[in-house]
């Protein structure tokens, strides 16, 4: 039985139209982390009958993929239920609500979550959720409604909906959401939840490259997209290069062979080195540790 992937290791998380079969047959070879059976926008009402009916033998070709498998609903006061009580069949890792602005709709899907579990023969508790934020008054509240389940592992920010809600103009460059990314970050830290990046929605490969390291750099170890070309970008940029090894293990030695001699710090290619420097090259080493190691059990 192959291990699941843990969701802070998880780096890219791809919407996939649900009613769409071919994509998904084929999505697990784009090799992104997390797949998600899209039910909300990338699939029409006429055609979401169909989509629920793919979702337990989808889910379990998935699984045995090796891959975390996620659907995201309808809200709940929409298709939500119906959704709900076709794909929580399939056993999903993860269930994703879209357009979450207060956290009693995390509450309510917590709820929802939990008796289906029960109906159908779910150990309880074994869903996680992830709440998905797309206007401006779910981002002002993100730790609360990612305080609203203990189930929620993480939140997710659109982009779309949100520079919408916003009235900004979009660009390529993303710069009207500069600000929503930055706080969006910070609010997920603050309640010890992933904050899953915005998804780049061109199809060039430069720009989500170019978005990804700027998320990166941010803070950001994970990604949501849209377009399975995109996925491997995104893994290569979140994932710790051997240059960026070979650094943070110059920095572990200088530092640890300047507090052996009693300094508080160290002068490093012209960079003082001081605790949180050296805290955060032994995190990105135990990360890098950490993926290759889940890597290989997912693909043993």
């Amino acid at each position: 039985m192959r291990k699941l992937r843990p969701a802070p290791l998880c780096r890219s998380w791809l919407f996939l139209e649900g009613a769409n079969e071919a994509i998904l047959q084929s999505a697990a070879a784009s090799g992104a982390d997390v797949l998600i059976h899209e039910l909300e926008d990338f699939t029409p009402p006429p055609l979401r009958p169909r989509a629920r009916a793919l979702a337990a033998e989808l889910y379990a070709a998935w699984r045995d993929q090796g891959v975390v498998v996620a659907v995201r609903v309808n809200p709940l006061d929409q298709d939500g239920m119906d959704d709900l009580a076709a794909v929580m069949r399939g056993h999903p890792d993860i269930v994703a609500l879209p357009k979450v602005a207060e956290p009693h709709h995390v509450a309510r899907l917590d709820e929802a979550v939990t008796r289906f579990e029960r109906d159908y023969g779910i150990a309880e508790g074994s869903t996680s959720l992830l709440p998905n934020i797309e206007f401006a008054r779910g981002l002002v509240q993100t730790g609360a409604i990612a305080a609203a389940s203990r189930r929620t592992i993480g939140c997710l920010m659109a982009s779309e909906d949100l520079a919408a809600d916003l009235g900004a103009e979009r660009g390529s460059d993303g710069l009207e959401l500069a600000y929503v990314r930055q706080r969006f970050i910070v609010e997920c830290r603050a309640a010890n939840v992933v904050a899953v990046d915005c998804p780049y929605t061109w199809s060039d490969v430069a720009g989500v490259e170019r978005d990804t390291i700027w998320a990166r750099r941010l803070g950001y170890t994970a990604k949501s997209l849209v377009d399975p070309a995109h996925a491997a970008i995104v893994n290569g940029v979140l994932t710790p290069s051997d240059d960026e090894l070979q650094q943070a293990a110059r920095i572990v030695a200088a530092f640890e062979a300047a507090r052996a001699q009693g300094l508080g710090r160290v002068e490093l290619d012209g960079s003082l080195l001081e605790v949180p420097t050296y805290s955060n090259a032994k995190r990105l080493i135990a990360r890098s540790e950490a993926l290759r190691a889940i890597d290989h059990n997912v693909r043993a």
